[in-house]
């Protein structure tokens, strides 16, 4: 039995907390913790939880015997608490994005190395059926090799949602949607087609003058091969219709799940390939559902992973290639010039020093907010 302490009771950590739930043979949660102690009181009490209350992640550390942590915090202390979690003996649950730079990443990758505790960053967007069967196609080339690929990772927040004392800062939020909102539209599709090689950007804030980040980036990648994708993220617009869409030679994939395949006629015009989208239909649908999917499926794997049945799908590697291709953007965006891949240790964008020395302030924060009466987060 893995005694568990969730870290942060905001908006994401009911997940983490029916997720654990689902697993009362493996686990147990003993403790939550919140620099508002009010806000993990209701939480626990919400739940029904018997556990001890913390408002210091410290003081958890050192009273309790956890075997588990869920870090779901603000990113400006996500490195702080997991690395402190992981060298008193506990693995690390942390939420997204993994940390506020490159240079934590390295410094939580270390730690996990050192201590020998895993490390697992959550991108719950993996472990549904639609992206683990899309992962099998493309794995499969079902469409051949991937010419373009296509990223709306499309949301939208009102004004007020940068109120809150701790968003639409770089120095508590680390960035504004391309961090926060598209990083696991940006983890699927580096998880489905690689990294890219290089990377150009632009980025604006269109409708948020009480916030410092961007609400709009675009950004193009770039393979050695000569594929290209194409990546938005956004908080403006409305109906949040988002996608992922793989064009290859023989024929088009995506999530929401669809299939279009063309043949040339004898002029070179297309005519509808039936046989080959009947094909990828059919080996779609055979495919597997998940036993768990989200938040509750990748705990899950992480619980499997400690008591050895599973190998770990997302170590803080992957968390870190994110991050990565994210701050490429936010780079790309501001030198004007293309980002090559990887980001080493000299590049300005790998410390939060000097990320914090090199991002636009597109408006001066207006407003600060402790926390909202309505704690229900809806997509």
């Amino acid at each position: 039995m893995l005694n568990v302490a969730i870290i942060g009771t905001g908006g994401i950590a009911p997940l983490h907390i029916k997720g654990y739930l689902t697993f009362k043979e493996d686990v147990n949660i003993v403790a939550l913790c919140d620099i508002y102690p009010e806000k993990a009181e209701k939480m626990a009490s919400d739940f029904d939880l018997d556990v001890s209350v913390y408002d210091n992640h410290e003081e958890l550390l050192a009273n309790e015997t956890v075997d588990l942590v869920s870090v779901c915090t603000p990113p400006y202390v996500h490195a702080e608490i997991a690395i402190n979690a992981m060298k008193a003996g506990a693995h690390a649950v942390v939420e997204k994005p993994m940390a506020a730079s490159l240079k934590e990443c390295d410094d939580m990758n270390r730690v996990s190395e050192e201590t020998g505790k895993t490390l697992s960053i959550i991108s719950q967007n993996r472990f549904t059926n639609p992206m683990m069967k899309l992962k099998t196609l493309l794995d499969e080339k079902v469409i051949g090799k991937v010419l373009h690929t296509q990223v709306d990772s499309f949301w939208w927040r009102g004004h007020n949602y940068y109120d809150l004392w701790w968003r639409g800062t770089w120095e508590k939020e680390g960035g504004g949607c391309t961090l926060n909102h598209a990083v696991h539209h940006l983890d699927i599709f580096k998880w489905l087609n690689g990294m890219p090689d290089e990377v150009t950007a632009v980025m604006s804030n269109v409708a948020h003058d009480n916030a410092e980040v961007e609400d709009i980036s675009i950004a193009i990648g770039k393979y050695k091969d000569g594929g290209l994708a194409t990546l938005t993220s956004s908080v403006v617009h409305h109906g949040e219709d988002q996608q992922l869409i793989f064009q290859g030679e023989e024929g088009r994939i995506s999530a929401p799940f669809k299939v279009s395949a063309m043949a040339a006629q004898g002029n070179g015009f297309p005519k509808e390939n039936t046989e080959k989208m009947e094909a990828i239909t059919k080996r779609y649908e055979e495919l597997d559902d998940l036993a768990y999917e989200g938040h509750t499926g990748q705990l899950n794997n992480v619980i499997q992973s400690l008591i050895g049945h599973e190998d770990l799908v997302v170590d803080g590697y992957q968390g870190k290639q994110t991050l990565e291709l994210i701050m490429a953007i936010y780079s790309a965006s501001q030198a004007g010039q293309k980002v090559d891949l990887p980001i080493d240790s000299s590049h300005p964008f790998y410390t939060k020093e000097g990320v914090m020395a090199n991002v636009p302030r597109f408006y001066e924060k207006s407003g600060s907010v402790e926390n909202f009466e309505e704690g229900e987060i809806t997509t």
